[in-house]
């Protein structure tokens, strides 16, 4: 079995080609993804900057420690302060009366010269201890590091998650097509007495040599990648410049595995359709599509359709903010992207019926097309994949920014505002209204099992603040905002207005009892809530909206340190990320048409020849098949637009269940690059070999 394995690799390599290179390339991604995955795990470990010469500091709390009900049981639950509070005065004095203390940039933290244990057994649970390593938590934004590869991590896993699905759907698709275009030898092997059984296995066995030889090459694919894509990610500002590809090896492990798997895999299906049909019926069929669409593949291809359309309306329905996240938006679209590829070929007939192009040329390009569904829709769902991830990212990614745009210039009456970390605050010109506000934090126990974190804004002048504001407010009055007050928005357990909450401050004091005066909508995320400044300690101002008084308010602005700017918009998308995911669902494409077009066209050997006999000449024969590319590409462009015309609907579905502003994009220009893209190489591939048969 092994050498007539080896021996038709051999002699077949060509049409093998595309499905080795897809997999290698396809383990060699997963392999770097998994490299710089497993980097983000931990941040690096930094040596004590502000303490560097004490070898113990003791810090003020840094958590806020509430006690909750879980069942029968009454359990502390803890949650992270923005900053430290201040070391206790009482430990202040103890620690100064025995030792030396030093205090460096604020009351949070002082250093200790005297041994750690001694320091544990005065201070007790009042403060924290710290040693060796550990006093860098009481440097300047210690977590900065861990922060900094929050949104890498996400980058990668999509990535690499995007990378698994193209892979397995190209080398899936790859294999069947392959496996269609040799039931003529299957046929042949039927009639000389082989069994079922022997051309699964056989079918098998190339395949497992086929995933082991690849899955190699890519993992050293990976190892050299895993550095570049470091520095990329560097250079593009995505990861900070510290960081460095680890040593790890389970992303080998695993991508390997996934390479034989997906191989594995991709030949199971295919096999048992290439077992189950008889010596008569393999030759009667070997050049009619007369099964396109198997009852298995469309079982499945309906089962996903369904759980993509279902998922979408669900969260739609349940939590409609999870739309706005890149994580749903780049893995939802994928079950129904799936979904309507594997359906594809009970499309491919009557879209290209719809061809009405005139002439012998353009009749043979409709009726090959429609006659050969399987080459045709092998075309198709590539470029549907690539298209529909092209569109449903790139246009989610622009609809969420476009709509904070939109919802952040419709929240305020201000002509100008400055914005920058620690502004200083300024007096209103004459004739102006100011309004500045900081960032802080709130604490509320969620019913009795659970105390949440919001992110809030700290509003230094109530009454400015009113006047300025166009908040979306379903039920109270902005006006009514006040040191005992609190506005909060639909997210909020309790959220009637007259009713009270109690509230943890940002630096962990409370409860205070507040009044709720306003509800917000939640919008695209950054609606509430508000407290005044009493209730929000430590809050440094980051921003000031401001109306009337000319020149005097620009240049009092201008004075607090911040960035003055007409208009306040969204923050953009991280371009280079989705760059990354489409880059690598193109090269998928690429290959997979290449690969498909070739092997296709380079066994129409004798239709064009009969057509050359029948008076075409050599360019009509390559209008047809180029045509007949072009129309599988334009078929897959239209089934990608309508994935991504479902998906933006739901998008804006949510927004407007959100009370946001729906401004959705559709990203044409990415797409028809995508689509052209595709088009160019279906051309090529399919041209060339017949410019070779036609000679």
């Amino acid at each position: 079995m092994l050498s007539v394995v080896l021996s038709g690799l051999r002699d077949r390599w060509a049409s093998f080609l595309g499905g080795f290179v897809a997999l290698a390339l396809g383990v060699g991604l997963l392999v770097t993804m998994g490299l710089g995955l497993s980097a983000t795990f931990h941040a690096p470990e930094r040596s004590p900057q502000r303490f560097a010469s004490s070898p113990v500091v003791v810090q003020g709390r840094d958590r806020l420690t509430v006690d909750v009900r879980r069942g029968p049981d009454t359990v502390p639950v803890e949650q992270r302060l923005d900053r430290p509070q201040p070391v206790d005065d009482d430990v202040l004095r103890a620690l100064r009366a025995r030792w030396t203390v030093t205090a460096s940039g604020g009351p949070d933290a002082v250093g200790v010269d005297a041994p750690a244990a001694d320091v544990r057994a005065l201070v007790g649970d009042r403060a924290r201890v710290l040693t060796g390593n550990e006093r860098a938590r009481a440097d300047p934004d210690p977590e900065r590091d861990a922060r900094a590869l929050v949104t890498l991590n996400a980058l990668l896993g999509t990535s690499g998650g995007v990378t698994a699905f193209v892979s397995v759907f190209v080398v899936a698709s790859t294999f069947a097509f392959a496996v269609a275009l040799r039931r003529r030898e299957f046929g042949l092997l039927r009639t000389a007495g082989a069994t079922p059984g022997q051309i699964r296995r056989l079918l098998l066995a190339e395949a497992a040599v086929l995933g082991v030889l690849a899955s190699a090459a890519g993992c050293a694919l990976g190892a050299l990648g895993a550095p570049l894509l470091a520095r990329t990610l560097v250079d593009g500002g995505l990861a900070p410049a510290w960081f460095t590809i680890g040593d790890a090896a389970w992303p080998f492990h695993a991508a390997f595995w996934t390479g034989v798997t997906v191989a594995l895999a991709g030949a199971v299906a295919a096999s048992r359709r290439a077992g189950k049909v008889g010596p008569a019926a393999a030759l009667r069929e070997a050049d009619v599509d007369a099964d396109a669409l198997p009852l298995g593949r469309a079982v499945l291809g309906t089962a996903l359709l369904l759980a993509g359309l279902g998922l979408l309306a669900w969260t739609c329905a349940t939590d409609p903010s999870a739309l706005l996240k890149r994580k749903t938006y780049t893995t939802l679209p994928m079950l129904l992207t799936s979904g309507v590829a594997l359906l594809s070929p009970l499309l491919v007939r009557p879209a290209a019926r719809l061809l009405r192009a005139r002439g012998a040329v353009g009749t043979l390009v409709r009726e090959n097309s429609a006659a050969a569904v399987r080459r045709t829709a092998a075309v198709a769902a590539p470029v549907l994949v690539t298209v529909a991830l092209a569109g449903t990212l790139f246009g989610s990614a622009a609809s969420v920014t476009r709509a904070k745009e939109v919802e952040a210039r419709e929240q305020t009456a201000a002509q100008y505002v400055a914005r920058g970390e620690g502004l200083a605050a300024v007096a209103a010109p004459e004739g102006a209204v100011v309004s500045p506000t900081g960032a802080t934090s709130v604490f509320v126990r969620d019913g009795d099992e659970a105390v949440v974190k919001y992110g809030a804004r700290a509003v230094a002048d109530p009454a400015a603040f009113a006047e300025l504001a166009r908040l979306p407010v379903v039920a109270g009055d902005l006006r009514d905002l006040d040191d005992r007050s609190i506005v909060v928005n639909e997210e909020f357990e309790r959220r009637r207005v007259g009713e009270t909450v109690d509230v943890w401050r940002a630096d962990g004091s409370g409860p205070v009892r507040l009044r709720i005066v306003a509800v917000l909508t939640l919008g695209t995320g950054d609606n509430g809530p508000y407290v005044t400044r009493a209730n929000a300690p430590g809050a440094v101002l980051d921003r000031i909206d401001a109306r009337g008084g000319g020149a005097a308010t620009v240049r009092a602005l201008e004075a607090s340190g911040g960035t003055v700017g007409h208009l306040v918009t969204g923050a953009s998308p991280n371009r280079l990320g989705m760059v990354l995911v489409l880059g690598i669902a193109l090269v998928y494409t690429v290959i997979g048409l290449a690969n498909t077009l070739l092997m296709a066209t380079s066994v129409r050997g004798g239709e064009l020849a009969s057509l050359r006999l029948a008076g075409a000449t050599r360019g009509q024969i390559l209008r047809v098949v180029t045509g007949e590319a072009a129309l599988a590409v334009a078929i897959g462009t239209v089934l990608g637009l309508m994935v991504t015309g479902v998906v933006l609907g739901t998008l804006g579905a949510g927004l407007a269940t959100l009370s946001a502003p729906v401004a959705l994009v559709v990203p044409w220009p990415v797409a028809g690059t995508a689509a052209g893209v595709c088009a160019t190489v279906a051309i090529a591939a399919s041209a060339i070999p017949a410019w070779r048969l036609t000679r």
